[in-house]
């Protein structure tokens, strides 16, 4: 059985097990996950938080991560502005991005979910509102969410991956894993760092 880790990559820590090279210390999953043998099944943005797969199994790993095998990938992402349903039409239809035209998303308004505290804390201002929308994306570009939601007007202020195919992040802390089977199901309880 391939080995399978659920980890709630906190925000600020990059998607691999090392840094090196870089002028300033960051943080890695290094810091967190001590299993031998796991790689991470995609990537996450250092700026986003949420879900991050890992695994021991080539194959596994590339059917999370390839394009080509369309697993459903939801994102909770925090917009500044107020969505409107041109907007929301936009993303539903697909956004044309520089790297073309990305496939169509399925978009919803939510009320705020109850997360955990980012640190650092999201800037609030004042005058702008801010609103929260379930994005689910089949397709895995670079930045993907956050350059859809800027071409719609609705900049991204913060990115938590609820979910990925079957699998998903919750009641897992940030900074914790667990162990699930590789086929879908999550199960175990949460790892000490």
């Amino acid at each position: 059985m391939p080995r399978l880790l659920l980890f709630n990559k906190p925000y600020g820590v990059l998607s691999q097990f090392t840094d090196k090279g870089s002028p300033t210390v960051r943080s890695t999953l290094s810091e967190f996950i001590a299993v031998k043998g796991v790689y991470p099944a995609g990537r996450l943005d250092r700026d986003s938080e949420g879900l991050l797969l890992l695994c021991d199994d080539g194959r596994l790993q590339a059917r999370i991560a390839d394009p080509r095998f369309k697993m459903p990938k939801t994102y909770l992402v925090q917009v500044e502005g107020d969505p409107q349903e041109p907007e929301l039409a936009r993303l539903r239809q697909g956004v044309r991005l520089k790297d073309g035209m990305t496939l169509p998303a399925d978009v919803a308004r939510i009320d705020a979910p109850d997360l955990w505290l980012r640190d650092p804390p999201i800037r609030q201002r004042k005058l702008i509102p801010d609103n929260w929308l379930k994005i689910t994306i089949r397709e895995g570009r670079n930045r993907q969410v956050r350059r859809m939601t800027a071409a719609v007007g609705l900049p991204t202020l913060r990115l938590v991956r609820w979910s990925i195919g079957d699998w998903s992040v919750a009641g897992i802390a940030p900074g914790q894993f667990v162990e699930a089977p590789a086929l879908g199901r999550t199960g175990g309880g949460a790892q000490d760092r």
